[in-house]
């Protein structure tokens, strides 16, 4: 009976190339084990690609309770999970020697693929539903694999229909048990982390989040993480826009399932993190018109407003960001207006970076830089949480 539902299911992820099927439902949270919807300079590139083994693998849905997905995605009827946002990941376990995912994106997409605990490779996936290897040539036995999409929403959205390996999966890895919820732009995203020199201009490959500040920090912490992040946006203007106040910001973002769409709105029920940290500013100040501080603080409150609908008395912790002092002082006054216990604010003090070591492609920080980034702001989180700050380093 099980080798004929396995054989029926493969053929159902063959059948299904390039379709996203159905309509989607909400799924995803931050300790998210079914049921819905370091770093890489030394990576080793694995092309996407059909293998003839993979029909020896066995598939298992992507929303089965062995998979463990983290972030925002919807279900499709046929029980694809569906997303878009950077940093989104999943992970498994298995014994055996070699697995796979079975997906599909609208675009191209790249992956970090993680085993027990290592960086083991980068992996991409474009274009219909394909078969593409994730580890082969594995010692036999227990392993522990995280994939994670290190590319933001413009470059596409991915459907993961099942996970295949060649042996059992196991129970799902364990959460963390916290959780921290990032909101921000380029920074956040890893935007040209992995450039090697600031005039080089930007390329998706060159797109990392895992080396930027926001993993960083989750990384030091042990914390399950979501990056809510955007290249370009703001929380009143985005980059180069003409108008003050632009009409698609971060502040419309936060509230959506997909990056790229805005229906379906995202259910905020599916996960309440410990702490929201807000990092947004630079692309409101950028060349053009600067907004006021009245605009500024009233796209600011209706973010904040969202926040505190979802999320409750949840500690938000707003950053300026260090390229312009002007944020810092609108901050401050919104928080004397806010008069919310629960709302804290820092900045990255100018000159904590700087234009040479520290960035990566197209004048944005490298993994040195986001590490530098991540030091200022980690005494905060842990003052805020009262988690303790463990004596280990910052990478």
């Amino acid at each position: 009976m099980r080798r004929t539902y396995l054989a029926a299911l493969l053929a159902l992820f063959h059948t299904a190339a390039g379709s996203f099927g159905g309509s989607p439902t909400f799924a995803g949270n931050g300790a998210f084990t079914g049921n819905a919807a370091g770093g890489f300079p030394e990576a080793r590139e694995t092309l996407p690609h059909e293998s003839a083994a993979a029909e020896t693998l066995r598939f298992t849905p992507a929303t089965a309770p062995e998979i463990r997905f983290v972030g925002r995605a919807a279900r499709s009827d046929d029980g694809a999970l569906s997303f878009d946002w950077s940093g989104s990941y999943f992970s498994f376990r298995f014994e055996g020697t070699r697995c796979a995912m079975r997906a599909a994106d609208s675009k191209r997409n790249y992956y970090n693929v993680f085993v027990d605990g290592k960086p083991h490779g980068k992996v991409t996936a474009e274009g219909p539903a394909k078969t593409i290897v994730l580890a082969e040539g594995l010692p036999h036995g227990v392993h522990t694999v995280l994939v994670q999409k290190r590319t933001e929403g413009e470059q596409g959205r991915t459907t993961l229909f099942a996970v295949g390996s060649d042996g059992p999966l196991l129970d799902a890895p364990q959460a963390p048990g916290r959780h921290i919820e990032f909101i921000g732009d380029s920074h956040t995203c890893g935007y040209g982390t992995e450039g090697k020199f600031p005039k080089e201009p930007f390329t998706p490959e060159t797109e990392n989040c895992d080396l930027a500040w926001g993993c960083i920090i989750a990384r030091y912490f042990d914390a399950d993480y979501t990056l809510i992040a955007h290249s370009g946006q703001g929380i009143v203007r985005n980059w180069g826009d003409e108008k003050e106040v632009s009409d698609c910001t971060m502040r419309e973002r936060v509230a959506r399932t997909f990056d790229m769409e805005e229906t379906p709105l995202w259910d905020f029920a599916q996960y309440r993190p410990d702490i929201v940290v807000i990092k947004l500013g630079s692309n409101d100040f950028s060349e053009g018109v600067a907004p006021s501080e009245e605009a500024f603080n009233a796209s600011y409150a209706q973010a904040l407003r969202q926040i505190r609908a979802a999320y409750g008395d949840v500690p938000v912790l707003c950053v300026a960001p260090a390229e312009n002092t002007t944020v810092y002082g609108y901050l401050q006054t919104f928080l004397r207006e806010q008069q919310d216990s629960a709302l804290h604010c820092t900045v990255m003090t100018p000159g904590i970076t700087d234009w040479g070591n520290d960035m990566g492609a197209n004048f944005h920080p490298n993994h040195r830089g986001h590490r530098k980034l991540a030091s200022a702001i980690i005494p905060y989180i842990a003052t805020i949480t009262g988690w303790e700050m463990p004596e280990k380093v910052v990478y």
